[in-house]
């Protein structure tokens, strides 16, 4: 038979073929709190905020904790009573009716208190959970994209999951267990005091004493070991995520049984701690049981000897030994509250820990919301850099006139989409600054307005256009949630989309797999197209926005984006200078800084790097017209 701290254990099925010593997990994860980790009682300081709003309801359950104690106590007093009715000669032999009514009454009563404070406290850790991983997901959200860079998505995801289940399981072991056996050790210990001597009560405090100064010591050198594998596990799912969502990219090299390597170093890790962490459960169990019957044995014996003595009934021997039973159960259990404890307060923190992490990008204090029709944008001697290391912009200085179009081309590296990263505030600027004027005239630097309200303000179609695992309806709804569903197709016959999205045997309801992937290139970037066209901003960005089309497809798709352009204000980053060809300004930009500018013609005539870009672009674009002819 298992021991409640055996069920609670993982059932894995791990050999013992390599050692698990304490130093060689050390060498495979870590096993220490991480800098600037919280203490158990910051996590629950953490905690509390959210608790408070259910404040009566905790009280209630808590009320409840006490009427089962007090019924829970009640039991062997009535036991011990019916027993001693009993224990008369046989011929006086009466049935306690009214004793054997109250035992099974106080018994239901038990169940009945414990049922009801399942019912009240269910909403409190239901609701706590849900408000805690929520106010995660929107800190994520909120984070710069110099977080989301770094972040391993499947490392985070397990990280949430795991911490909102602990919210869970560490509210449910403390209303639930521990401190309903603190109130039954407390009352146990009163009712031997007064009916009895405190030699039970001492016999009973140095068993707890020692029972839980073992227990909690071995659970910490255990705690260890459930870190180690809380840090494999994550690395494990980090990398299974990451393989997964580059699926082709592992197809196209041939790299299976390298991914597999790769993972199952840390299956490794995390099959080294959860053995280490079966062996040193034996050695918990052991110990616990030990004391245990040890104390057992010591009150038994004392009760024993009263009833020789005659200073005790066998009633009175029931009774002790039905509190021991009582005390037993939840006793045998602390090891397992413990570690299960510790075990959320470790999910706890890492959850937490996301939480800390600061918003390099934020809302100023007064910042206001941006209400603007054809406003008018300002890049003022724009200084960043993504590390400090390297520098990538260097005093960047233009303007975009309202309803105008500026262009901005150059090689990889030059910058060119940092612009549209700085203007959607996906970070900030490290010196100058951008300025936007808003529906009265006035230009504000994009710092004064709010972030959600700069954002509504622009609409942008990327180079790397990544859908959501959904449908096509969906993925352009987005652009504007609520949209009529004539609004959405209208926007997709915008996009020269709709005739292909008709054509599919689900229509608009065709699911577009992980990222789009069921979609070529050219028909994610039309989606993305008709989704900016939905939002109907007054910024328009288009980032190498018919990159993934073909020439044909690029003629036509290029004149319905110079069509939408109109009345807004617009900047077009772009490889292919045959797409912006009429801007109103192009900017030509190398190692951060820009270098000419003018219009198509005018850096013609320049025959400066615009000059020679074009050159080479039409001589490739030849090339291409004969290999085709």
């Amino acid at each position: 038979m298992q021991t409640p701290d055996e069920q609670a254990q993982p059932q894995l099925q791990v050999s013992d073929d390599i050692a698990a010593t304490p130093d060689a997990l050390a060498g495979s994860a870590p096993l220490a709190r991480p800098t600037g980790a919280r203490a158990d009682w910051q996590v629950l300081r953490s905690l509390v905020p959210f608790l408070k709003p259910f404040s009566g309801r905790i009280a209630f359950a808590l009320l409840l904790v006490v009427c089962g104690k007090l019924a829970n106590l009640v039991v062997p007093v009535v036991l011990k009573k019916i027993v001693d009715a009993l224990n008369v000669a046989p011929t006086l032999l009466v049935l306690p009716v009214a004793l054997l009514l109250a035992y099974g009454a106080s018994r239901v009563s038990v169940t009945l208190f414990t049922e009801l404070r399942q019912v009240v406290f269910a909403r409190v850790m239901a609701r706590v959970s849900r408000r805690v991983t929520l106010q995660v997901f929107r800190h994520l959200h909120a984070l710069s994209l110099r977080f989301h860079l770094a972040r391993r998505t499947g490392g985070v995801a397990r990280d949430v999951e795991r911490g909102g289940t602990a919210i869970s399981d560490l509210l449910d072991w403390t209303i639930y267990t521990i401190i309903p056996t603190a109130l039954e050790i407390i009352m146990v210990a009163a009712v031997l005091a007064y009916a009895y001597d405190w030699g039970f009560v001492v016999i009973t405090g140095i068993t707890l004493v020692a029972y839980v100064l073992f227990t909690v010591s071995i659970t910490e050198w255990r705690t260890r070991y459930y870190r180690a594998a809380v840090e494999a596990d994550t690395k494990a799912n980090e990398r299974a995520v990451d393989s997964l969502l580059n699926y082709e990219t592992v197809k196209y090299f041939g790299n299976e049984e390298h991914e597999a390597r790769r993972y199952d170093e840390n299956l490794q890790h995390l099959e080294n701690a959860s053995v280490m962490s079966r062996k040193t459960l034996a050695v918990l169990n052991l110990g616990q049981t030990a004391i245990v019957a040890l104390g057992v044995s010591a009150m038994m014996w004392r009760a024993a000897a009263g009833v020789v003595a005659g200073h005790m009934t066998v009633g009175d021997l029931v009774l002790v030994n039905a509190y021991l039973l009582q005390l037993s159960a939840p006793l045998n259990m602390l090891g397992m509250m413990y570690r299960e404890v510790k075990q959320a307060m470790t999910n706890l923190e890492r959850l937490f820990g996301l939480l800390d992490e600061r918003q390099d990008v934020q809302d100023r204090p007064g910042s206001v919301a941006l209400h603007a029709t054809q406003p008018e944008v300002r890049f003022e001697r724009v200084r960043f850099a993504y590390d400090v290391r390297r520098q990538i912009l260097r005093d960047v200085d233009f303007t975009i006139r309202p309803g105008a179009t500026v262009a901005v081309v150059g090689h990889s590296g030059s910058g060119k989409s940092t612009l549209a990263r700085l203007l959607y505030r996906f970070y900030d600027v490290d010196d100058g600054r951008i300025t936007i004027t808003d529906a009265h005239g006035a230009a504000h630097d994009v710092r004064d307005y709010t972030q959600q309200s700069v954002r509504a303000t622009i609409a942008i179609v990327p180079q790397d256009t990544v859908l959501f695992n959904d449908t096509i309806y969906y993925n352009i709804e987005y652009g504007r949630p609520g949209a009529t569903r004539e609004e959405v197709e209208h926007a997709a016959r915008a996009a020269h989309i709709h005739d292909l999205i008709v054509g599919l045997p689900d229509g608009y309801e065709t699911e577009v797999g992980e990222r789009g992937l069921k979609l070529s290139g050219g028909e994610k970037q039309r989606v993305a197209i008709a989704r900016a066209l939905l939002k109907n901003p007054a910024i328009l960005i288009f980032d190498e926005a018919t990159s993934a089309l073909d020439s044909r497809s690029e003629q036509a798709i290029q004149g319905e984006l110079d069509r939408i352009a109109l009345g807004r204000t617009t900047l077009t980053i772009a490889h292919r200078l045959s797409t912006v060809m009429g801007a109103d300004e192009i900017l030509v930009m190398d190692a951060g800084r820009i270098i000419e500018r003018g219009t198509h013609g005018a850096l013609i005539a320049m025959q400066g790097h615009y000059a020679q870009m074009w050159k080479l672009q039409q001589q490739e674009r030849q090339r291409e017209l004969e290999a085709a002819g």
